[in-house]
């Protein structure tokens, strides 16, 4: 049983070759005339406007988004007034990150008063970055009578203010109040960076704690702010303090600090405030699933603060939302091999070159970051992700003993049991299940309140029809703590199959199936139960359900049941 379903790299290879055979035909049919003439293009400089569009177009479908952005500056250069154009090229550069021809682009779309709201965004980010102060508060109300995005209108004033370096750049604020909603949020964290940037250290650190959850989540940015300052200042242990929590990125501030190491640099200037705005907002609007525009505002993120990692980090990541893996990785690049966002950068880096399907590539760079001096748990860990994905678990599982044994030199960060989990899991994917288990067991022992390693603890004794009372006690406290999880129901209803409990087996695959119609496994495991009921036909369409999407080694299985009906040789495992 997978700990975390992965996608299957060959659907994307697949998709890509398909994509680049259309684009192929697309540029033919765009600069061809004749079958003469197709057989020998002609030169760029002498394809209309229409060939240049289409060639782009193509480009784009293709996932080549530097190409596309050419194409289709060259069809603006062939017709300037061409607002349909100016607008494909406007979009398709800002993905590009192909600042002069996003410009070019907004000119001529400004002109004919066809600019987007965000392209003021843009226009705004080049005033501010020529410090001409006047045009920035000229395009700010510009923004502000759009209406679309008068929510970030309060912080870029108080930014402009911090720029010019006359005022309070604090007053700009109060307006938040009056639009509320999302504006005001804004401007809380903004007030934060304001004060810490505007030498207020004290009253800076107070307003991150107060966005700091009751649990210890949230601002996370902000609290690496407040934690540079006190750092600045001399004080560690309170800039330690302020970084408290499990999560991984606070985890490598503090060993940062501890390592007199620098944190992410501070926000001060009015472009690096309005670059954190930006980057915000491109992740908020992301979560509506609008990428074009997300990725607009995380492109000017990267236009006014460069040297800040994160907002490479997220237009990356905004890029690998809509597939374009290629761009996504080249933009990494720009995140410097000493900055302190590092670490996450080759682990994005890593992720990319998975979905691009090349893991052997991703293995071998993974492998030298734990040749290093300065090897992290981290390291280990996501080689054996790697080797687990290339299907060695074996050695997988000497990757995660690696990371544990680094692990326990460190004080106790919440997470061995996950350590734990993944070594237990490489054993039992091996077939050493006498190591795997007493590893699971200690997992157990430091998280018992964690479903996912109670689930698998349960579900492996399941599977060796084991201690079957010691299972289904693990796999119903791991469904107490999270009722809703489809998989940990499988498990469940499973377990009351094996154990004759032929009635509620069903009750619980149904619902599982309900949650997850398409998983295969649990599709195989309610058609089984079925079949044992003595109902076939259901058994013989849960059993085609799970064959859609099941893996090379069980396809052949439960095809077998579907043409021959259950046998025990045939049973789901």
């Amino acid at each position: 049983m997978l700990i975390q379903t992965r996608r299957a790299s060959g659907q994307y290879e697949d998709r890509m070759t398909s994509l680049r055979q259309t684009a192929a035909a697309l540029i033919a049919l765009a600069v061809a005339g004749t079958p003469a003439q197709a057989a020998a293009p002609p030169p760029a400089d002498t394809l209309t406007p229409i060939q240049h569009y289409v060639r782009a177009r193509a480009a784009d479908a293709a996932g080549m988004t530097a190409a596309a952005a050419a194409g289709y500056g060259a069809a603006l250069a062939a017709a300037p007034d061409d607002p349909l154009i100016a607008t494909r090229a406007y979009r398709q550069a800002m993905m590009a990150g192909d600042r002069a021809l996003a410009l070019r682009a907004a000119d001529v779309l400004e002109a004919s008063d066809n600019l987007p709201p965000d392209g003021w965004m843009l226009l705004l980010t080049e005033a501010v970055q020529a410090k001409d102060w006047i045009a920035a508060n000229s395009i700010i109300d510009r923004i502000e009578r759009d209406e679309v995005f008068a929510f970030t209108v309060p912080v870029l004033r108080a930014w402009v203010v911090r720029g010019t370096g006359k005022g309070d750049p604090l007053e700009p604020l109060g307006q938040a109040r009056r639009i509320g909603g999302i504006a005001a949020a804004y401007a809380a964290e903004h007030r934060a960076l304001l004060l810490i940037a505007t030498g207020q250290r004290d009253d800076g650190i107070t307003a991150v704690r107060t966005l700091i959850s009751p649990d210890g989540r949230g601002a996370l940015r902000l609290r690496m702010a407040g934690a540079s300052a006190l750092v600045k200042s001399g004080d560690r242990q309170s800039a330690l303090g302020l970084l408290a929590g499990a999560d991984p990125l606070l985890t490598v501030a503090r060993e940062r600090i501890e390592q007199r190491k620098s944190l992410p640099p501070p926000v001060s200037t009015a472009a690096e405030g309005i670059a954190e705005l930006f980057t915000r907002v491109a992740v908020d609007i992301n979560r509506e699933r609008v990428t074009p525009i997300a990725l607009t505002f995380a492109r000017l993120g990267t236009f006014l603060a460069p040297k800040h990692a994160e907002t490479w980090l997220v237009t990356s990541e905004l890029l690998t939302s809509e597939e374009y893996y290629g761009a996504a990785l080249d933009v990494l690049a720009n995140v410097r091999r000493k900055d302190p966002m590092a670490e996450a950068a080759r682990g994005q880096r890593m992720e990319l070159l998975v979905k691009q399907g090349d893991r052997e590539t991703a293995l071998e760079e993974a492998l030298v970051a734990t040749r290093g001096r300065e090897v992290e748990p981290a390291d280990w860990t996501r080689v054996g992700g790697l080797y687990s994905d290339l299907d060695r678990p074996a050695d997988a599982a000497a990757a995660y003993r690696n990371a544990l044994t680094l692990s326990e030199a460190r004080p106790e960060d919440g997470s061995r049991w996950t350590l734990l989990l993944l070594l237990g899991s490489a054993l039992h994917e091996a077939g050493d299940w006498a190591a795997a288990r007493p590893v699971l067991e200690e997992s157990v022992k430091l998280a018992p309140e964690e479903a996912v390693v109670l689930n698998y603890l349960g579900y492996a004794q399941l599977e060796r029809r084991e201690n079957l009372a010691e299972a289904q006690s693990l796999i119903e406290r791991a469904s107490k703590l999270r009722p809703e999880d489809s998989a940990i129901t499988d498990s469940l209803g499973w377990t009351h199959y094996v154990r004759g409990d032929l009635p509620k087996a069903i009750e619980l695959l149904e619902r599982a199936v309900i949650g997850e119609p398409g998983e295969p496994t649990i599709n195989e495991h309610l058609g089984d139960a079925y079949w044992t009921a003595g109902r076939k036909l259901e058994a013989r369409f849960a059993w085609r359900a799970a064959l859609v999407h099941a893996d090379a080694k069980d396809a052949q299985r439960i095809a077998t049941k579907i043409d021959m009906g259950w046998a025990p040789e045939v049973a789901a495992p």
